[in-house]
């Protein structure tokens, strides 16, 4: 089992600057690297407060490879709709090479509207969007003239630069929520599975039947060649010396990224898609859910060591996960409550999973 912080910034200006949350957030990650997790990831998003302080996961990372000797730095992930495959191939190989081969690059697709529209890229068109870009990255790291006549872009004989420094190149995960045939697609294609939205607890089987449509399909494609799959989970993780004091500590933190995070799905209010099935007000659906009563089960791993512990085993036993990705930011939390969350599970919690 690997674990690596997650970072997700989900404040606003007005209740911390940039500045503070980025001298956090490196802070974070020279701690993580000190005291043995294995990634750090930052992803990507635009213009509200639900990430909107991290537009380049790949400029961060830039960054904490300066601060870090040893830590894998995963972006989680780019927003493969929004961007060019020539820019991403180039950018990620330079940040490849910068840190020494440490890069293992994760890839999303966007689900926010007002992000598409900003960007003048139509929702139906997003999976073969998505799809089309990363199968044009992969070609672009390993072929030294790729050619691609694609709807969303054409070039001939490019040959990427800088090449990537890992061989064949760095580590892919794609993140997945719902769709069947994201976790599928994931599968054929030999890549990471990253699930990308915590399950509640009544919803692990649904979540197990896709992991196991990822791995059966990724068996059949790629068993042979002894590649294995690899299934990673994010999700928000507090611990404290006792159950009483992490829920109390946790909820108000997971109160306001659950507030957060539901402004931004609320812009689904009014707009359907058919490659969006089932996402008209998620926000409203999900936030019904969030009481105080089950606020730890259906949004993070909250509890003392022991509890930790016993969570992540059947998280771990239920979805076959070989990698936990910790986000340790949530709810605009300032740097001690950090330090203490990262902290206490490398020390009381991670010796005993890993």
């Amino acid at each position: 089992m690997k674990h690596g912080i997650s970072l997700l910034p989900d404040c606003s200006p007005q209740q911390r600057t940039a500045r503070e949350y980025f001298v956090d957030a490196l802070r974070a990650c020279e701690l993580a690297d000190r005291l043995g997790f294995d990634y750090v990831k930052m992803t990507e998003h635009y213009l509200r407060d639900y990430g909107g302080y991290c537009p380049s996961p790949l400029g961060f990372l830039t960054a904490a490879s300066a601060r870090t000797s040893r830590i894998r730095l995963m972006t989680g992930g780019i927003q493969a709709s929004f961007h060019h495959p020539v820019q991403l191939a180039a950018e990620t190989s330079q940040l490849d090479a910068i840190s020494g081969g440490r890069l293992e690059v994760g890839f999303a697709r966007a689900w926010l509207p007002y992000e598409f529209e900003v960007f003048g890229i139509d929702l139906d068109d997003s999976r073969e969007r998505f799809t089309t870009t990363i199968e044009a990255v992969l070609k672009l790291w390993t072929e030294t003239s790729a050619t691609e006549d694609t709807p969303f872009f054409r070039y001939t004989d490019a040959t990427s630069l800088p090449p990537v420094t890992q061989t064949p190149h760095p580590p892919v995960w794609v993140a997945a929520v719902r769709s069947r045939e994201s976790f599928a697609w994931i599968g054929h294609q030999g890549l990471s599975l990253l699930i990308a939205s915590p399950p509640k607890e009544d919803e692990l089987p649904r979540m197990r039947e896709m992991v196991e449509v990822y791995r059966e399909t990724f068996e059949e494609e790629h068993g042979a060649s002894g590649h294995r799959p690899r299934v990673g989970l994010s999700v928000p993780l507090y611990v404290a010396d006792t159950d009483a004091e992490a829920s109390r500590n946790a909820e108000p933190l997971l109160r306001e990224y659950l507030r957060v995070w539901g402004e931004a799905a609320a812009s689904w209010t009014g707009v359907t898609s058919s490659a969006y099935p089932g996402y008209s007000t998620p926000g409203k659906t999900f936030l019904a859910a969030a009481r105080a009563d089950v606020l730890s089960t259906a949004t993070g791993v909250v509890g003392s060591p022991g509890t930790v512990i016993d969570k992540i085993a059947t998280l771990r036993d239920q979805l076959c996960l070989d990698t936990m990705l910790w986000q340790i930011d949530y709810g605009g939390q300032d740097w001690p409550s950090m330090e203490r969350n990262i902290t206490l599970f490398a020390r009381e919690v991670m010796p005993k999973i890993s």
